[in-house]
């Protein structure tokens, strides 16, 4: 995918935040698999995998800097799972879409063709390579405030996923008397960067979703049945 200078001028204006050199938020939207079909990985920055790993550790401390701030009286424990909950994949994939994350990158055919846009590894990782690029691009700041515009200004809507089965379970409960049941319906990639597609069955309907593991899918596709279930009450 060719990437024009108004596509990412528009990326900018929605993120809040114009780069100084371009090339860090080409490369946060590169996926591998683009690198691959293009021959460019063994250039070692030819895709956002670096970036990604950078951009991990940013959101982690500014997300520990934040919660350290705001709850004072929490337990280490408590803040530990709440800032696992901010940061979990279906969480980022959220925050992503809200960017219109999914449109701008670049993907390998096999990618484009199977779903990649829309998958939530792909979205949170290119995410997270966003925040790193912000950081190489600009520093702390931009990328602290990026963090607290796109990630922490929606705890309730992110946390929802920690809790999001047993919301599901609860609604089901209510509306049909049953409880869900999660499946698994296939895994797919090499052994050390594995998917797992789950489904979430309830009454006759049915969804599915795909995440690094079977937690994580399954939280994903109880939170898409929330959804759905939700516009029939």
């Amino acid at each position: 995918m060719f990437m024009n200078e108004e596509s990412l001028a528009l990326l900018e204006e929605r993120i809040g935040y114009r780069f100084a050199d371009r090339s860090y938020l080409v490369l946060a939207l590169t996926h591998s698999s683009y690198a691959h079909e293009s021959g460019r990985l063994n250039r070692g920055s030819a895709c956002n995998e670096r970036l990604e790993f950078l951009g991990d550790a940013v959101l982690e401390l500014m997300t520990s800097e934040y919660l350290y701030a705001e709850h004072g009286e929490m337990a280490e424990g408590k803040l530990s799972k709440l800032r696992a909950s901010i940061v979990c994949e279906p969480s980022l994939a959220i925050c992503a879409r809200d960017i219109g994350l999914g449109a701008e990158l670049r993907l390998g055919h096999g990618e484009e063709m199977t779903g990649g846009r829309n998958r939530d590894s792909i979205l949170s990782d290119a995410f997270e390579a966003v925040i790193g690029a912000i950081y190489l691009d600009g520093g702390a700041e931009p990328a602290r405030a990026f963090v607290q515009r796109f990630v922490l200004s929606n705890l309730s809507k992110e946390q929802l996923f920690v809790d999001a089965k047993t919301v599901l379970q609860e609604l089901c409960q209510q509306m049909f008397k049953c409880e869900p049941v999660y499946s698994l319906v296939r895994e797919d990639g090499p052994a050390h960067c594995r998917e797992f597609t789950m489904s979430c069955a309830v009454d006759r309907y049915t969804e599915e979703a795909v995440g690094r593991s079977k937690k994580s899918a399954e939280q994903a596709c109880a939170q898409q049945m929330l959804r759905r279930l939700r516009e029939l009450r």
